[in-house]
């Protein structure tokens, strides 16, 4: 980890001489972005295997269980955006600071997202009673029901601290320290994968508790990976320069502004995921086997996808810097090489999705039930095809939107996700209960979604008004 006067410029320092030639090496050029980008990149995909392995080891223990832990992970997750959302916002703000050279302005930041976590725990208690209403009331049966509400309620006690990781882990991004980020979340993700193995299963004098055991090793992992951010952001040798210590108090106006930025940040991923949850919910109306493919299938694409946001927080911090330092042309060049990578990988991985699909569903074979495995392989191959097809999507809207939320331009984000996330809801809803529409429909329905978002993102940045957007006060 580097001291203070060396950190400080980590993002101002391009990795190659000024003049350096080559999209490889000139500055913002693809050596410098992957080196940013790198460490993101391995955190994401340290929370991926994580949420890999854990519906892999719910696999073996029931397949029912491993299709309840979508539905429930992914309305649990909605509950946390807004915060999460708003919170994340810290790392674009410590950026712009960054790049603008406002050290000392830091430490307030990060505490205004803190406060924002602490804030939203009682919240999270309160979702825990609602839980049997939602999932008891979609039409699944009422074994994965009940599967469902035992998960959320657990995964509820560990969401303050989602939140709160959010925003500490921004000191850290934002200021281009991504290694600190890196090995705090792959330590997390070990952790969880080992007490998932325990709890799950009842192993080494563990009590065997299925979902449950799940989402008690989630909650342990997550509240252990918030106490070590903030071990580190306090480090004797940050607390003169970035005012650690003395900034811990709450500040309205501050508050305000990271609410302006990051609200709609937040509300754009609410209604996202909140769609998504309720795809999901539909989905299961299909039938229980329907359900378990598309989680299967998802599970295997995350793999491709979530990686993916490690590019974007990449854009979003550079951007960030880049527009602090005034430099709004290498902020559209970091995004373009960003989108570049991101593509090459994507890309990869939808090859391998078509070509050798079995290999992602090895594991999940290995300690299934084999009837039960054999029941949903076919579709699942089927539902990789689509995976294959939006996952270049994907890489385009997440790179585009994270440019422009990097900049500040959040209020459209969020206006698009506002329009855009209640007409595959809709039609998925008339689907089902008019034109008698199949898995196959809905699969076609959310990629054409995703389509959607990187045409409108795609346009966005292309029209050029986020060059001009600041979300701090230049000195």
């Amino acid at each position: 980890m580097t001291s203070d006067s060396e950190s400080v410029d980590v993002l101002q320092s391009p990795s190659a001489p000024p003049n350096a030639d080559g999209w490889w090496n000139r500055e913002c050029g693809g050596r410098e972005v992957l080196i940013l980008a790198l460490p993101l990149v391995v955190s994401t995909i340290s929370w991926t295997l994580m949420n890999f392995i854990d519906r892999t080891f719910l696999m073996w223990y029931a397949t029912e269980a491993m299709a309840a832990a979508m539905p429930a992970g992914a309305i649990s997750f909605t509950a946390i955006c807004l915060g999460m959302g708003i919170t994340s916002y810290v790392g674009t703000f410590v950026a712009q600071q960054h790049g603008a050279e406002q050290h000392a302005q830091m430490g307030a930041i990060v505490w205004q997202g803190v406060w924002v976590g602490v804030s939203c725990i009682p919240f999270f208690l309160m979702l825990r009673m609602v839980a049997p209403w939602v999932f008891f009331r979609v039409g699944h049966s009422i074994a994965l029901a009940e599967l469902e509400t035992s998960y959320f309620r657990i995964l509820m006690f560990g969401a303050g601290a989602v939140v709160i990781s959010s925003a500490l882990s921004g000191f850290f991004s934002g200021r281009g320290e991504t290694v600190v980020v890196m090995i705090v979340s792959a330590a997390a993700a070990v952790l969880n994968i080992g007490l998932d193995y325990l709890w799950i299963f009842g192993k080494f004098g563990f009590p065997e508790g299925g979902i449950v055991g799940a989402g008690i090793a989630t909650v342990v992992s997550e509240w252990c990976k918030a106490i070590v951010y903030l071990v580190l952001v306090f480090r004797r040798d940050r607390l003169g320069v970035f005012r650690i210590a003395t900034s811990c108090r709450f500040d309205a106006g501050l508050m305000r502004r990271l609410i302006r930025f990051g609200g709609p940040s937040g509300l754009q991923m609410f209604v996202e995921m909140g769609a998504f949850s309720a795809y999901l919910l539909l989905v299961g109306q299909l039938g229980g086997k329907e359900l378990a493919a598309t989680t299967l299938a998802f599970n295997v694409n995350s793999l491709a996808f979530i990686p993916l946001i490690g590019f974007g927080i990449a854009v979003s911090i550079i951007v960030g810097n880049q527009l602090g330092r005034g430099r709004d042309d290498l902020a559209e060049r970091a995004t373009w090489t960003t989108l570049t990578l991101a593509l090459w990988y994507s890309g990869a991985m939808g090859v391998l999705y078509l070509l050798t699909p079995d290999t992602f569903l090895l594991l999940h074979q290995m300690g299934a039930d084999q009837q039960e495995f054999e029941n949903v392989h076919d579709i699942t191959i089927v539902l990789l095809r689509f995976v294959a097809a939006y996952c270049l999507l994907d890489a385009v809207q997440i790179v585009f939107a994270s440019a422009i939320k990097g900049a500040g331009d959040t209020r459209f984000v969020l206006l698009t996700a506002m329009f855009l996330s209640p007409i595959p809801v809709g039609l998925g809803w008339i689907g089902i209960h008019y034109w008698d529409w199949g898995l196959i429909a809905f699969w076609f329905l959310v990629t054409s979604w995703i389509l959607a978002q990187s045409l409108v993102y795609g346009a966005r940045f292309l029209h050029g008004k986020w060059r001009s957007m600041r979300v701090i006060d230049i000195e």
